[in-house]
């Protein structure tokens, strides 16, 4: 009987969706055991279902994230002419009010009212989503992001900077690669490093790059280069961009986010 190699690459979009199916079924049923409208009626209940529900949207956001890891480089990408001036202001705004949990502001800088390009949108929102959520759990209290979109020698600069404790040096040049760095474990709140690997590869999908300067102590500036072009309109399809219904903004940002953020209360 012939017998074929698994290779992990092949198997995990697979485990993924099992994962996915199970997160949703107990999603699903912590909605029917504790409803919306008791959590309103009982502060403390509230707050011990908002536990819930962040780690819900943490893991499923890790589970997003190595779906989209395992994807192969060359994976065909679709192209959708989009004003970026609409769908970055939009992303900013949404994540503004969750920003104020955290005591930070955002800021949105645009010197045009609307410029067409050519990009995979859902991409770009999961590629500045992450962006800011790492410039959130980096910044203190009262610091400010700010988002700047420009133009400059046939491409469109889009970047994030922060005012938060910034990168050391020795670890720039790392920032991008995607291993598993155990010295970001601790303290809290690093991650696996596979955000930004992933935020590099749609960069150079898209034909642009994605570049970091960092002091610490003053902050970080992340800046994406994209080609200003336009193309053919088509549909997009990005089979790992996955939320469930639920929402895509919490979700985006669920790793950097306080537990205040998931109370009812706080989206309503």
């Amino acid at each position: 009987m012939e017998q074929h190699q698994i290779s992990p690459e092949s198997l995990f979009p697979a485990i993924a969706a099992q994962i996915r199916g199970a997160l949703s079924t107990l999603h699903l049923a912590s909605l029917q055991a504790v409803p919306p409208e008791d959590r309103e009626k009982d502060p403390d209940l509230d707050r011990r279902a908002a536990l819930m529900d962040q780690s819900y949207y943490r893991l499923l956001r890790l589970v997003n994230l190595l779906s989209a890891a395992a994807l192969p480089e060359n994976a065909p990408l679709t192209l959708q002419n989009r004003d970026l001036v609409e769908l970055v202001g939009d992303i900013c705004g949404r994540a503004g009010d969750l920003a104020q949990s955290l005591g930070l502001n955002v800021r949105f800088s645009c010197a045009f009212p609307r410029r067409v390009c050519a990009v995979e949108p859902q991409l770009l929102e999961q590629l500045l989503f992450h962006l800011l959520s790492n410039a959130f759990k980096f910044t203190p209290p009262g610091g400010t992001v700010t988002v700047e979109l420009r133009a400059q020698g046939g491409h469109l600069l889009l970047s994030v900077a922060d005012t938060g404790q910034g990168i050391p040096t020795e670890r720039l040049a790392a920032l991008f690669d995607g291993g598993l760095h155990i010295e970001r474990q601790e303290p809290v709140p690093h991650g696996l490093g596979l955000g930004l690997f992933l935020c590099c590869r749609i960069a150079k999908r898209h034909g642009g790059t994605l570049v970091a300067k960092s002091q610490v102590g003053r902050g970080s500036l992340f800046t994406l280069s994209l080609p200003d072009r336009q193309v053919e309109g088509s549909v997009s399809d990005v089979p790992f961009d996955y939320a469930g219904g639920f929402n895509r903004t919490l979700l985006a940002l669920a790793d950097a986010l306080p537990v205040q953020a998931f109370l009812v209360r706080s989206q309503g």
